[in-house]
């Protein structure tokens, strides 16, 4: 045996009660489990002496934006330090593969306030096989699986444009995404309030589902609204992946803005009658009320059409300028989900120009006041200076949705963490301790083997993982000991960076990654790809 963890209180998983265990590993598996009073304890070079601390799987982050971050920062300890050992990738329909060169600058430029340019790397693949074989070649803190990204496959296809993609464009659209499922995505993503991705019609989504339901993929939606139209929103996705025979997986499943105060249980019986019909459904939430995106994603689509340089156009143009803060303040653009914008809920997050700095930690109804402008217009300025760059924090969520959502028998987690930015939400780095800290011991949402099934064994089942999710011999030693007691996430809204407290040990492969709560030199990640359909 490589290593014998004594004494350790073994929560599987499966959300049957823990139980006191000694686990034995070898050449990155759990080789033995004997559990307390049963048979001889397992002998090792090396023991740890587990007492006081719980024993789960590792943590599967089903909703990450890690793209770039995997290659820039070798310790990802914002994620290894969580108990993270596998995060899904390729989120919200925007990413890096697959891409043309004019492509990749275009999506680079997009997503800048999810992950900044990506200065530092050489962006030397195309395919969505030759960006996982980088990942694996470079060497990952975490493991890493990725999802298809709708709205670049569109980008690459059809462009920018607000138009139907025509029958070819379509068949185009389909080659990639099968191509890219068989280089191992394990499904597709949208964003489907954020171009170009929401530019496409249910049929065109419909058609490009068929294709990941073909290869045992699932299909990840940033749906059209999550506020004034949230509920017909998930309507739709419902209907479309049922029509395709397709997974579907609910992307930071959240009802959120006034309108949607106290209405999760709805969305819940939505859900509940889908599943009593045969859907296969699962969901991820993170555990705070604000969301996060970029400023830019507040503008109504038809200001974003054309791509990022069209976007600024569109901003120092006056008279079009002015029709957008009408849009946005008075009608609700579909970028801010059908709801007129609230500037004082939208605090600045993130900028990429150091000279921007001082907007951030205020919100833009604050800064206006402070310059006396109206808020509109410090928008305007912030987004043309920045090149569509800075990141918010968007304060319209509910406790008591949060609370009811979670509780559902197909949630998981997922931190949906943008972790550029010099002010980041706290999920970034508070996510996982924070469903065990204060949902489950201050607060008793859910309890401590359930919850931890929420965070393992149901996301690896999505994933179609054959041995990862549970504490079982013969499978994978991703493994996490943290203390019940105690775990907590350090990170604040004042604090985002902030290391939680409670996870002194953290395994990837059976190595430690995280040894006696600091981050090790360990990089034991890998790129985990589409389980072949059998």
């Amino acid at each position: 045996m490589d290593l014998v963890i004594q004494n350790a209180a073994i929560i599987d998983g499966t959300g049957n009660p823990r139980y006191r265990a000694d686990i034995a590993l070898a050449n990155g598996r759990i080789k033995e489990i004997h559990p307390e009073g049963q048979g001889n304890r397992p002998t090792s070079n090396r023991t740890l002496d587990a007492t006081g601390l719980a024993l789960s799987p590792g943590f599967i982050d089903m909703h990450a934006h890690s793209d770039l971050a995997l290659l820039q920062d070798p310790a990802h300890t914002a994620k290894a330090s969580q108990g993270i050992t596998l995060e899904v990738i390729g989120q919200d329909g925007l990413s890096y593969a697959p891409v043309t060169p004019h492509t990749l600058e275009e999506i680079r430029t997009q997503i800048t306030g999810w992950n900044g340019h990506g200065e530092d790397i050489e962006f030397d693949w195309r395919t969505v096989g030759e960006y996982l074989d980088r990942l694996d070649r470079q060497g990952t803190a975490v493991n890493a699986a990725y999802l298809i990204p709708q709205g670049t496959v569109r980008a690459m296809t059809t462009g920018w444009e607000d138009r139907r993609a025509t029958p070819a464009e379509i068949e185009r659209m389909k080659q990639l995404v099968a191509e890219g499922m068989e280089q191992g995505a394990v499904g597709m993503s949208s964003g489907l309030t954020y171009t170009p991705g929401m530019y496409a019609t249910d049929a065109e989504l419909t058609e490009l589902c068929r294709v990941v339901a073909a290869y045992g993929g699932y299909y990840c939606p940033h749906h059209r609204s999550y506020g004034a139209g949230a509920l017909a929103a998930y309507e739709e996705m419902i209907a479309l992946t049922r029509e395709a025979g397709c997974a579907l997986h609910l992307a930071h499943a959240t009802m959120n803005f006034g309108v949607n105060k106290g209405r999760a249980p709805e969305l819940l019986a939505l859900l509940d009658k889908a599943l009593a019909e045969g859907a296969d459904i699962t969901l991820d939430t993170y555990p705070y009320t604000p969301g996060c995106t970029t400023l830019a994603a507040m503008l109504p689509s038809w200001a974003s059409e054309g791509g990022p340089e069209a976007v600024l156009a569109r901003l120092r143009d006056d008279a079009t300028a002015e029709r957008i803060r009408h849009v946005m303040e008075v009608e609700g653009a579909d970028g801010c989900h059908g709801v007129p914008i609230d500037w004082d809920a939208i605090e600045i997050s993130g900028v990429t120009e150091p000279a921007l700095d001082d907007h951030v930690g205020r919100t833009v109804a604050e800064t206006a006041r402070l310059r006396g402008e109206e808020p509109w217009e410090t928008a305007r300025r912030l987004l043309v200076a920045d090149r569509l760059g800075p990141t918010i924090l968007q304060h319209v969520g509910h406790e008591e949705n949060v609370r009811a959502i979670m509780r559902h028998r197909v949630h998981t987690a997922g931190s949906d963490g943008i972790l550029h930015g010099s002010k980041p939400h706290p999920r970034a780095y508070g996510t996982f301790p924070h469903y065990l800290g204060h949902y489950v011991r201050e607060l008793g949402v859910l309890s401590l083997e359930e919850c931890v099934a929420h965070l393992t064994s149901r996301p690896a089942a999505r994933l179609r993982l054959p041995d990862r999710g549970l504490v079982r011999e013969g499978f994978r030693a991703d493994l996490v000991l943290f203390d019940p007691e105690t775990i907590s996430a350090g990170a604040t809204f004042e604090a985002p960076r902030t290391l939680p407290t409670g996870i002194p040990f953290v395994l990837i492969d059976g190595r430690f990654v995280m040894e006696d709560g600091r981050r090790t030199d360990v990089i034991a990640g890998r790129t985990v790809r589409r389980t072949p359909v059998t």
